[in-house]
């Protein structure tokens, strides 16, 4: 998973954003405030058609909640919809004399339920946090209309079917979470030519390939941990080099080499590619990542030599490449933590150092090594995936 801290870094930009953008929003969760909403005087839906529109949408949606055990909407009555608990108003950016709803947040509320079509009357909404909750089903078509849409979180519920393809048509998208939901199928090419700054998409039922146009995406957060997504880590990662700083691929399946061109993202802090399917030795490249912190290959069936050059990385915190089958370590790398750097060497074919494989495991994998440059996706003959964990 990304980490607590990059969330936290992302969410308050989004914030920041939305004060600017939509002059007096404010970011706040369900337990932070219970009857502490501000009423303004344009509030009335009867003289504001934003808000009676958004009196329709927030009632038609309460209809359909099954089960509120912390009562959040139990306040979703009477047209003073900026009131309610978990909605936020703010001023209409082509005319602030006119309040309408930009912000909702259930975060963390529990409830169960769904969301109905008339979603799509909120039209002004910029944010739209759900994260924590149990609604299911599909996302409705009519969200489309939230053209002001900046940040989604959907995540930790139970959504399913295929990848939401109304999340392509949000013109104004820049921060996508659906993790821990039950989306299925292939992942759209189309989403990496969104002009998106985070992608948390992990922890799904999403198959097919990690598509060929990976890097047209200006996303400085991309996590797809937790899928089938299979195929190879493609050369156009390279086109993230100005915005990637953390990219997580834990347990995707993907296969092949890890490609010279992720040593182009010069502004990674975090990349885990363990628990996948992985050869070859580890691409030199890496070694001119000098804001990389975080660096797990482990769980793969990478071998060759661990470079000194990546041990020396002069902000590497932690670096694990247990259960592969690297033979040697380069220099200072056989005692990371003698320079303070938390390492994981466990389960590969090091001589001398403890808890290795068996010269039998070693043997089958060294005797038969990778040339990336000849077969950089290509497949392994190691039929050994059951002694690696």
């Amino acid at each position: 998973m990304a980490s607590r801290s990059s969330l936290v870094t992302t969410t308050t930009a989004v914030f920041s954003f939305l004060i600017l953008y939509l002059a007096n929003i404010t970011a706040k969760h369900r337990h932070s405030t219970t009857n502490d909403h501000h009423h303004h005087q344009h509030d009335s839906s009867a003289s504001n058609p934003r808000l009676q529109q958004a009196y329709l949408a927030l009632q038609a949606w309460k209809l359909v909640i099954y089960s509120d055990p912390f009562n959040t909407t139990s306040d979703w009555i009477g047209p003073s919809v900026c009131s309610y608990t978990g909605i936020y108003c703010a001023p209409y950016p082509n005319d602030t004399n006119i309040q309408t709803v930009a912000g909702i947040d259930l975060n963390h509320a529990d409830i169960a339920g769904f969301l109905p079509n008339e979603l799509g009357l909120l039209s002004d909404l910029a944010l739209l946090h759900l994260n924590s909750n149990r609604f299911c089903g599909i996302l409705p078509l009519t969200l489309s209309n939230l053209t002001l849409l900046f940040e989604l979180d959907l995540s930790n519920n139970r959504f399913v079917g295929p990848f939401p393809s109304v999340v392509m048509s949000l013109p104004s998208l820049k921060f996508l979470d659906l993790r821990f939901n039950e989306f299925e199928g292939p992942l759209p090419p189309e989403l990496f030519n969104k002009n998106l700054d985070a992608i948390f998409i992990n922890s799904n039922r999403l198959t097919s390939v990690i598509p060929s146009n990976l890097g047209s995406s200006t996303a400085s957060v991309v996590v797809f941990a937790n899928n089938n997504l299979g195929g190879c880590l493609p050369p156009s990662i390279a086109n993230f080099a100005n915005t990637m700083e953390e990219l997580l691929l834990i347990n995707t399946n993907i296969s092949g080499c890890l490609p010279q061109e992720v040593g182009f993202l010069y502004k990674l802090r975090v990349l885990d590619v363990s628990s996948n399917k992985l050869v070859g030795e580890i691409p030199y490249s890496i070694a001119g990542l000098a804001h990389l912190e975080q660096l797990n290959l482990g769980h793969n069936m990478m071998s060759g030599v661990v470079p000194l050059g990546v041990c020396e990385l002069p902000n590497l915190v932690n670096f694990t490449f247990s259960y592969n089958y690297f033979f040697e370590e380069e220099g200072v790398c056989g005692n990371l933590t003698s320079v303070g750097i938390v390492a994981d060497d466990r389960r590969n074919c090091l001589p001398e150092r403890p808890l290795q494989r068996s010269k039998k495991e070693c043997d089958a994998v060294l005797e038969h090594p990778v040339d990336c440059f000849e077969l950089p996706c290509g497949h392994t003959h190691i039929h050994d995936a059951g002694n690696r964990h």
